[in-house]
């Protein structure tokens, strides 16, 4: 019988862990799925007689690799640090690996391992990234194939809340893991602009955030991602003269957390003494940055609220994702909504065409999610078709090759992810 295993059954597994279990009926196949909570996992199975659950502790050597043998191909919803502990496993028990992170330099160090026992790894298969790769380069290649030459490539992709659920003064709420959402820049920005490559510092990045229009939606403000200059070649762009990536917020969330970020509240490196502090004094550091655009936001936060802060904080990091999960939880009926979009400029014939291609998914509910929608899809069409003889690659890739990217898209149309292009005059 052949066999999924799921590494992890978290906040994005739900969509992935209800489509999994589906085509494991239908092919007669079995699902594993490990997590360091079982009862999580029976939660969220129904009972289903084609899934098992298994409680793991995930650096446990012997009951991972005891697990990973079990299967045929594995997909790993684990913390990224976690990734190549599970990707050594595999290469060892000739396992091919499906993740939704970013190919970190470790698993890479295992190309050619990988490639020589003929396994198929594909990182970088979610949504941002993921979604956004194969979207793009299906854009990408047409144009080629046309004769064309991008100019320009601008990607954005945001978690957010939908309007319906809108009801705070950040207008955000959290969809997917909270210590993403803490740290998220940290690291800053390097992009390419106008022929020049820029840079932005943690400390720049929220200020002033530009805005982009999206038909059917207000409009959206972004900050540059980490790191786009190395997609430039992966995407075989060669000389562009603009290359960004993005992350999208409501233009509100920018100016809040650009206060936030400013006063080092998300400062996960210092070690703090809780005894006797509260709010207001932990965050003492945002009053020279609080104004009339970021107060009502910062006070819903409960910034400077007078009772203490969670004793089992260790820095400041904690208490802010504390307050993120306290006050800007889902709740069951709310809906948050995924929107991507490519702005893309190309020459042809003389002329240049500007283009935009935009995705809107919305959630049902606070488990099924958008985000856990788009995350967890294209992993489980990609475990499918490589069991089903449909992807026969071999090697370590991302998906923006057209015989991953196209059968993907195809059946992510049939669950509502489905872009729509069209020409800007």
């Amino acid at each position: 019988m052949k066999t999924i295993l799921l590494l992890g059954a978290g906040k994005s597994a739900t969509v992935l862990i209800s489509y999994l279990l589906k085509e494991a009926e239908v092919n007669k196949w079995k699902l594993i799925i490990a997590d360091a909570s079982k009862e999580q996992i029976l939660a969220k199975t129904n009972h289903s007689l084609f899934a098992e659950a298994v409680q793991l502790d995930i650096t446990n050597d012997r009951q991972r690799e005891k697990i990973i043998q079990r299967a045929h191909v594995v997909i790993s919803m684990m913390p990224p640090a976690l990734h190549f502990l599970v990707a050594k496993d595999c290469v060892e028990y000739r396992k091919h690996l499906l993740t939704a992170s970013y190919l970190d330099h470790n698993i890479k160090s295992l190309r050619d391992e990988i490639a020589q026992r003929k396994l198929l790894f594909i990182c970088e298969a979610g949504l941002d990234p993921g979604i956004d790769h194969m979207s793009a380069m299906k854009l990408m290649d047409e144009i080629k194939k046309k004769g064309g030459i991008v100019t320009s490539f601008k990607s954005h992709c945001g978690g957010l809340v939908a309007p319906e659920s809108d009801d705070n003064p950040w207008h955000y709420k959290i969809s997917w893991n909270p210590r993403n959402v803490v740290l998220a820049g940290k690291a800053g920005a390097e992009y390419k602009l106008d022929n020049t490559v820029r840079h932005k510092s943690y400390a720049e990045l929220f200020e002033d955030c530009p805005r982009v229009n999206i038909d059917g939606i207000d409009p959206l403000a972004f900050y540059p991602n980490r790191d786009s200059l190395s997609y430039i070649p992966l995407y075989k762009l060669g000389v562009i003269s603009t290359f960004i990536r993005t992350t999208l917020r409501h233009p509100s969330f920018c100016i809040g957390w650009d206060a936030i970020v400013k006063a080092d509240l998300a400062n996960a490196d210092v070690a703090i003494n809780t005894n006797d502090l509260s709010f207001a004094k932990w965050s003492s550091a945002v009053i020279p940055f609080v104004n009339e655009h970021n107060r009502t936001m910062l006070e819903y936060l409960g910034l400077f609220d007078e009772t203490l802060v969670p004793a089992t904080a260790r820095t400041s990091s904690d208490v802010l994702q504390y307050l993120l999960e306290t006050k800007l939880a889902m709740q069951p009926g709310d809906k948050d909504m995924i929107v991507m979009l490519h702005e893309i400029e190309y020459a042809l014939a003389g002329k240049i065409t500007k283009m935009q291609s935009s995705l809107i998914v919305k959630g049902e509910d606070s488990l099924h999610t958008a985000m856990a929608k788009t995350v967890g899809l294209p992993l489980g069409i990609a475990a499918k078709m490589i069991l089903n003889g449909v992807l026969q690659l071999t090697g370590l890739y991302i998906p923006i090759i057209k015989e991953i990217y196209e059968p993907l898209l195809q059946e992510l149309e049939l669950y509502g992810i489905k872009f729509n292009e069209k020409i800007v005059e």
